[in-house]
């Protein structure tokens, strides 16, 4: 169960914030797939934009939607990279 008392950060660039129109949205949860689903829900053009972003948990990459993600924790959605 999240702890709505210490939300998770997450951090939106480039076509991510574009379709949220903003740049961080705060949410309570407690694996980055209920993040992202709770981030979706309060911006809903997220939807299409979140399967080709890359996602990291306090820095370190991850694509684990049952990662755990502690409260307090960031989340920052990034765009797909080209090259190298």
């Amino acid at each position: 169960m999240a702890d709505i008392s210490r939300p998770v950060e997450v951090h939106l660039y480039a076509a991510a914030r574009s379709a949220a129109g903003v740049k961080v949205i705060e949410v309570g949860a407690a694996s980055l797939g209920e993040i992202l689903s709770a981030a979706t829900a309060l911006h809903p053009g997220l939807g299409q934009v979140l399967e080709r972003c890359s996602t990291l948990v306090d820095g370190v990459a991850t694509s684990d939607r049952q990662c755990p993600v502690a409260p307090g924790s960031r989340v920052d959605v990034l765009p797909p990279f080209a090259g190298g």
